[in-house]
């Protein structure tokens, strides 16, 4: 076959879009999943039906921007935090506790003090804010 002086060349594109078709298989497959974050629970509001309720005994867990960690104001270490938040819920283990951290604080401590009370069985663990 001659080309002629008059004919045109032209690119035959179906390779082409093998190559993209291979390429968006690939990025498709290599693509991260969504991360899955700490589940929270939402703060409800009290049904209005209700009247006086008896005042339970919340345990909140403060961690300041100094690294210290507080339960019910009272001073506690991270690497006996599991042990007392055990020896605090042996009798009720689905009892919520609440984690307050301090304005400028890094999340990674707070996430500590949540794998902590993680690791002590209690599974209700509610973030306070301000």
């Amino acid at each position: 076959m001659a080309m002629t002086a008059g004919s045109k060349a032209q690119i035959n594109m179906t390779p082409m879009i093998d190559i993209l078709l291979v390429l968006i298989i690939i990025f498709m497959v290599i693509t991260p999943l969504t991360p899955r974050g700490l589940r929270t629970l939402l703060p409800q509001p009290a049904p209005p039906d209700k009247g006086d309720v008896e005042p339970t005994r919340e345990i909140v867990i403060s961690v300041r921007v100094d690294g210290s960690i507080r339960i019910n104001q009272e001073p506690a270490d991270l690497a006996h935090l599991r042990d007392r938040l055990a020896h605090l819920f042996q009798a009720a283990p689905d009892h919520a506790i609440f984690v307050r951290g301090e304005k400028g604080l890094e999340f990674r401590a707070v996430a500590e003090v949540i794998d902590a009370a993680s690791g002590a069985g209690l599974s209700r663990i509610a973030l306070m804010t301000e």
